[in-house]
């Protein structure tokens, strides 16, 4: 039996960091349910339902919500209390019983406490333990990428992808330019699967093929993009090429793979021109339509309304305009919103400091 029943959790996790993550353990650790509320305003630019699977994917055993709450910040004020007491109840499920314990950093958390008529525990109130805040993370995220969980770096992580047609230098400009930032490129698991599909590349290709590629291939950049050192994920070709592959070798498009692709769009495309020479791999269609196939890129790319520029020239001249495209994302993270301003919070740790 755990030290408290219902343990509650609030604040806006914008974005969550490796101290929301502290302080939602501690509650798990004494209290048999315990309940985190994410309370969002218009201001700010990271819906809810967001920052909830953020949570959700860290602390599997917490129970997330998510609701608006644009009152005032105002800790001084009973009445802007009221209005926030009030989201706070709304959002809290009647079968998870009243709250007996709030778990906060801040010193609002005793006026947060009576006002559910239940304990304050305060968890690492100088951050001397964790020393990160919302704050902190919003103006520097780089700065502080250790404090983030996985879902939260995947959120803020650029991406750029590196595509084109059969023999365009694809592979070498995403090899080279992941080199230069000291990662690991997301390499084309549909070559991998070309070497082993059953019947070779001689038998049929079917859509369930290119099913498989794609998930795959969006696997494995959504988990290159967790573990990056740094906001920056560089793939060797994405789902979008898996839907020009499909029609190449199936003959028609895929409604199932186009799906999967129009709801990843990258900060940056790369295509690889074709105006070197053709080295046949093995693998490879052939020099007769890699042409058409680069003009096929050339209008997908146009009408994807997602940032775009065609390379050509040497592999260095290459990796250097690539470089001058990919630099500035790598520079401005990208950017968060202000949130609501605060006022009031020197009247909590001023009634704090003289009951001490």
């Amino acid at each position: 039996m755990k030290e408290f029943a219902h343990g509650l959790v609030i604040g806006k996790l914008y974005p969550f960091h490796a101290g929301h993550a502290q302080l939602v353990r501690a509650a798990l650790a004494r209290c048999e349910r315990v309940t985190v509320e994410v309370l969002t305003s218009s201001a700010e630019s990271v819906p809810g339902d967001v920052r909830a699977a953020w949570v959700r994917d860290e602390l599997p055993d917490a129970h997330v919500v998510h609701g608006p709450d644009d009152a005032p910040v105002d800790y001084a004020d009973p009445a802007a209390w009221d209005a926030h007491v009030a989201v706070m109840r709304a959002l809290l499920d009647p079968a998870h019983g009243p709250v007996d314990a709030v778990f906060t950093s801040d010193a609002y958390g005793t006026e947060l406490a009576r006002r559910f008529d239940a304990t304050w525990a305060r968890v690492d109130p100088d951050r001397s333990t964790v020393p990160v805040s919302g704050t902190a993370v919003r103006a520097d995220p780089v700065a502080h990428w250790w404090a983030l969980p996985g879902a939260v770096r995947a959120w803020y992580a650029r991406r750029v992808v590196v595509l084109g047609a059969e023999s365009t230098g694809t592979t070498t400009l995403a090899a080279d330019l992941a080199a230069r930032y000291g990662i690991e490129p997301v390499l084309e698991f549909g070559r991998e699967w070309s070497e082993i599909r059953p019947g070779g590349l001689a038998a049929p290709w079917h859509t369930a093929e290119f099913d498989l590629v794609a998930r795959e291939q969006a696997r494995r950049e959504d988990d290159a993009a967790r573990r990056t050192p740094l906001p920056l994920v560089v793939c060797d070709t994405d789902v979008l090429a898996t839907t020009l592959w499909h029609e190449r070798y199936v003959g028609r498009r895929s409604p199932g793979v186009e799906a999967l692709a129009a709801g990843r769009t990258p900060d940056l495309y790369l295509l690889t021109g074709d105006e070197i020479p053709f080295v046949q791999d093995g693998l490879r269609d052939g020099e007769h339509v890699r042409h058409a196939m680069q003009e096929r890129f050339r209008e997908v790319l146009a009408a994807r309304g997602v940032p775009w520029v065609e390379l050509h020239g040497s592999r260095t001249e290459r990796l250097a305009a690539a470089l001058a495209l990919v630099e500035p994302l790598v520079a401005h993270p990208r950017p968060l919103a202000d949130p609501l301003p605060q006022a009031g919070a020197e009247h909590w740790v001023q009634a704090i400091g003289s009951q001490a």
